[in-house]
């Protein structure tokens, strides 16, 4: 969507899925670099500008881009209705940035649909119960594309991006990555939720809510997509993909008392103050103390130490240490529950690189540890060869 020619690149597949019967909605998201460019004029008006009002400036973004799309669809000489989210019945909560979508009221859009129209939404806003137009954080066009794909009952929802499906490892890093054909929503959560940003977590999370068959496909070509639906059982298989998250940083809570309702009292607070902490490790103990480690997305780390230094003496510990200088590489893989020793597999693949864990976090479907991001491509590249190793060529392949 950056500019007319892909516009019209975009229009030309709508209107060929149009030509096969398809009653057709498609979301569409601002164009470019557009939402980074309103942000920065706002920037020059008022850095300190109310969410409100940045809400209703970042939701034109997405306005342009359907505008022009319809017009487009137009110039090949078919129907297209271009819709806000508001005129599409898309209400919302009314926490502006980062507001969820409540309901949809589809009335419009079927009366579109009845009159044979290609229905254009613009994706990543909603309108609050006051009125108020508010835009869906990030991801944004993606929760709106199967919120209303649930919504509407579709029988598919097909997500076009930059990429050509969902890999088996981010195919910048690691070069001998593979497309992934099908996989299930709970693997695509925990790759989404792990680094891989493919699609935005809360899109696949209301996709397994709802039952809405998603598809991944490239905006640039006509390849086959990944699907991700209800749980995919593929034989000897049991890792689907890894997922390298950079957002990361450690923090180590030393000398906490060693009795009940401690980890209470750390976590409850962290909490209040909506800082969201990922893998936990809380030590043995020694005579009187114990210490607990943990994790938070980088932008919460100053937040977190503050919060704590701030409740020292509520909590009892002795000092803080972090590190903002780590990756989180994870294995995720539904096969995992029925086959032993993928653990030791990582493990191998990391002590073969020479790279050492810091922590380890495990689950049904996936494993995740700590290490420097010094050694973040060469773990995802050792760890990718040892759950999918090279082919050698066949027979067939060599004639």
């Amino acid at each position: 969507m950056a500019n007319a020619e892909r516009i019209f690149c975009v229009a030309e597949r709508v209107v060929a899925e149009y030509q096969k019967g398809c009653q057709l909605v498609v979301v569409l998201s601002a164009q470019g670099d557009t939402t980074d460019d309103l942000i920065k004029k706002a920037r020059e008006i008022n850095p300190h500008a109310s969410k409100r009002e940045m809400d209703t400036l970042l939701a034109t973004g997405e306005q342009q881009s359907v505008a022009l799309m319809s017009m487009a669809i137009h110039k090949l000489g078919y129907p297209a209705v271009s819709l806000t989210g508001s005129q599409a019945g898309i209400h919302s909560t009314s926490v502006h940035g980062s507001a969820r979508i409540k309901r949809i009221q589809t009335d419009r859009i079927h009366s579109e649909l009845d009159r044979n129209n290609i229905v254009i939404v613009a994706g990543f806003q909603g309108i609050s119960r006051f009125g108020d137009i508010t835009t869906l954080g990030r991801g944004g066009s993606d929760t709106t594309a199967v919120a209303l794909g649930a919504a509407l009952g579709a029988d598919l929802c097909e997500i076009y991006t930059d990429v050509d499906g969902v890999y088996t490892a981010d195919p910048r890093i690691v070069r001998t990555a593979q497309k992934i054909d099908v996989i299930s929503y709970d693997e695509m959560l925990e790759l989404a939720s792990l680094g891989a940003k493919v699609l935005a977590t809360r899109s696949v999370e209301m996709a397994k809510k709802y039952q809405v068959n998603l598809v991944v496909r490239s905006s640039m070509t006509a390849a086959e997509g990944t699907l991700i639906k209800e749980d995919v059982v593929v034989e000897n298989t049991y890792v689907s993909g890894l997922a390298l998250d950079k957002d990361v940083a450690s923090i180590s809570v030393i000398g906490i008392k060693n009795q009940p309702g401690m980890a209470f009292k750390l976590f409850s607070m962290l909490a209040k103050e909506k800082i969201s902490v990922d893998i936990i490790l809380q030590s043995i103990g020694r005579d009187k103390s114990k210490d607990i480690s943990f994790t938070v997305a980088k932008s919460d780390l100053q937040n977190t130490l503050d919060k704590l230094m701030e409740n020292k003496d509520r909590i009892g510990f002795e000092r803080l240490t972090h590190d903002d200088k780590i990756v989180k590489l994870s294995v995720v893989g539904a096969g995992m529950a029925s086959n032993p020793g993928v653990a030791s597999m990582m493990f191998e693949a990391l002590y073969n690189a020479g790279i050492n864990i810091m922590m380890i976090s495990t689950s049904e479907i996936k494993i995740s540890v700590l290490i420097d991001e010094r050694d973040a491509d060469l773990a995802a590249n050792y760890a990718h060869e040892r759950f999918f190793p090279k082919k050698e060529p066949s027979l067939m392949d060599i004639v």
